[in-house]
């Protein structure tokens, strides 16, 4: 899976929320507090997707109907799988050891971080 520019995962961010597929218009609508691009801009980046295999434009009626070929879960284990590769060695424990000497992971999230790796464990034993 090619990866995507920050752009192009606010793009996928809109497309994901989307039940149906959806219109440029719809799309440049609600990516304006993000991105101030106007439509050919926008227009080349859903190119650049589609080419990508990540969105599929409808072409059979007179307006572009945009949706996500790739679901946001897809994505995010495979963007998961590979950061934690590149730069931790494949190693989780040292990925939450550097969020925690580093302030990014808090007490509290480490609590929530025990209780469902607790909620796994009942899990698998079951």
């Amino acid at each position: 899976m090619k990866k995507l520019g920050d752009a192009e995962i606010e793009i996928m961010k809109i497309l994901w929320r989307q039940s149906e597929p959806v219109t440029s218009g719809k799309i440049l609508e609600e990516l304006s507090p993000y991105i101030n691009w106007k439509l050919p801009s926008l227009m080349t980046a859903l190119n650049r997707l589609a080419d990508k295999g990540f969105v599929n434009c409808d072409r059979s009626t007179r307006t572009n109907l945009y949706k996500a070929v790739i679901s946001e879960q897809e994505y995010q284990t495979q963007e998961s799988r590979s950061f934690l590769e590149r730069v931790f060695s494949n190693s989780l424990p040292s990925l939450v050891a550097n969020l925690y000497d580093s302030k990014s992971i808090s007490d509290k999230d480490l609590q929530e971080l025990r209780q469902w790796l607790d909620q796994v464990e009942e899990k698998d034993e079951k």
